[in-house]
């Protein structure tokens, strides 16, 4: 495997844009956990760094931090699943079809979904799976610990999570464009190295027991499997967005609805 990414990588926000403080600069940068957010502050020293600051792409902080907080999208906010009704009156546009033969329905996010990243970013390009028809929706809110990015969970309490984050890929580089591939993003083991502790909330040296590239439509998707802990990841780019999907579960989960898990993540495409 490639050696892995500087570990140096949290990002915010201001007016919109990625903003990239050097490490030279003198700028005091935090991070904290609170109320289940992962928050990162950045306050200029001066009004000449901040004027510095404003000419950069994205802010470093070290990720150490992060990952010593426990800081993962594995879980989910308190300790029971609330699923959510496929029905306009909880405040969701349907997205998944009836079953099919074999009791399994596809879900496609909304056209009319809200969701994004602010003033100026494109309409979220539609992404969509399938699942068995018992895997339900479930809720995420502000006070989730994958913050803004994270875009769709489902679950089942008997065989598993996923869920999906969709990521400006300023993030990974400044000079990506707004039409943008996996493919230039990096090699599978760069994708995976730079953005696997944010999904399971540590390194992931060691833990990548598979990878492959597979291909569907003129879309590359890179796949990876990962102990422990159990989870699949599927990573893609479309626009100026990167695409993870996870797909996890408890070691018993793992070992009864492994196939099934494994389809779940296979099926996850990009429109």
């Amino acid at each position: 495997m490639a050696t892995a990414l500087s570990t140096t990588s949290v990002f915010c926000w201001r007016n919109q844009q990625l903003t990239h403080i050097s490490p030279s600069s003198q700028t005091l940068c935090h991070s904290s956990l609170q109320n289940g957010t992962l928050r990162t502050v950045a306050a200029s020293a001066s009004k000449d760094i901040n004027r510095e600051s404003e000419k950069c792409s994205s802010l470093l902080v070290n990720r150490r931090t992060v990952l010593a907080s426990g800081v993962s999208l594995l879980g989910f906010p308190g300790e029971s699943l609330a699923v959510v009704e496929q029905g306009f009156l909880a405040g969701r546009i349907p997205g998944l079809s009836e079953p099919d033969e074999q009791g399994w329905r596809t879900y496609r996010r909304p056209d009319e979904k809200s969701g994004g990243h602010g003033v100026g970013w494109s309409p979220i390009i539609p992404y969509t799976f399938r699942v068995p028809q018992e895997w339900e929706e479930v809720p995420v809110s502000i006070a989730d610990l994958g913050g803004t990015e994270i875009d769709l969970r489902f679950a089942n309490s008997k065989e598993g999570r996923l869920f999906v984050v969709v990521a400006p890929v300023f993030r990974f580089a400044d000079n990506l464009g707004d039409n943008t591939t996996i493919e230039k993003i990096g090699p599978p083991e760069r994708v995976i190295n730079a953005f696997g502790p944010e999904m399971i909330g540590e390194n992931v040296e060691g833990k990548v027991l598979s990878s492959s590239v597979a291909e569907h439509e003129g879309r590359t998707y890179y796949q990876f499997e990962l102990e422990p802990p159990h989870i699949f990841i599927t990573a893609t780019a479309a626009g100026n967005r990167l695409y993870l999907f996870g797909v996890t579960g408890s070691g018993l989960q793992w070992k009864r609805h492994y196939n099934d898990l494994k389809k779940i993540s296979d099926s996850f495409r990009v429109v």
